[in-house]
């Protein structure tokens, strides 16, 4: 029997396993260290799905592609898991059409080690649910979602949170309301600001 293993929740730790991985943009195997992305103070970015070969998670993981390239400019890795191994991935991302542009690396939890530590796994049916996750250069849980399966996601506020993230990460002494985005004002929660936000943010 395996031990049960404890789900980290926000601004904690996160697991860093190692995990194998299908290399789009490579064409090839590899494997992704989320202790190494760590150590090099990057963002990783895990978009966990049901399943390859099934019918909402295409769509979604084309999203993503789409906004690829702007997260890993705000200094994130970007990685998409599922319980499927990495031939299958493989397999997937050379046939549908909608992951075509896929360039991000597509890993294998094959246990569901990992998402069952996110708390982002169905163990009725062995596969991990609809789960974004975000985790800031020291390692720590910034940012979770878990939907059912039935909804897909928009990666655009994916987009916009991850900046949120880097600007209060960079200055600690802000917060970002409520659809807030870069060049927009921020709050510094004091005593002043108590009961007067919306002055604040004329």
């Amino acid at each position: 029997m395996e031990e049960k293993i404890e789900v980290v929740t926000v601004g904690n730790k996160a697991p860093l396993p190692e995990l194998e991985t299908f290399d789009p943009a490579a064409v090839k195997f590899g494997r992704f260290s989320l202790a190494e992305a760590v150590k090099n103070k990057k963002w990783t970015i895990l978009v966990f799905y049901p399943a390859d070969f099934t019918f909402v998670c295409p769509t979604e993981l084309a999203d993503l592609a789409d906004r690829h390239a702007e997260l890993a400019a705000l200094g994130a890795e970007v990685v998409s898991v599922s319980t499927d191994t990495k031939f299958t991935h493989m397999g997937w991302q050379g046939t549908e059409r909608l992951l075509k542009d896929v360039k991000y690396r597509m890993a294998s939890d094959a246990r569901g080690r990992l998402a069952q530590a996110l708390g982002a796994y169905d163990y009725a049916s062995g596969l991990a649910y609809r789960g974004t996750f975000i985790i800031n250069p020291d390692g720590v849980l910034a940012g979770a979602e878990i939907n059912l399966n039935n909804v897909g996601r928009d990666m655009g506020e994916l987009l916009r949170k991850m900046k949120a993230f880097v600007h209060t990460y960079k200055n600690p002494a802000e917060v970002c309301p409520a659809k807030w985005k870069p060049g927009e004002k921020t709050l510094k929660p004091s005593e002043k600001l108590v009961g007067h936000v919306a002055e604040s943010l004329k």
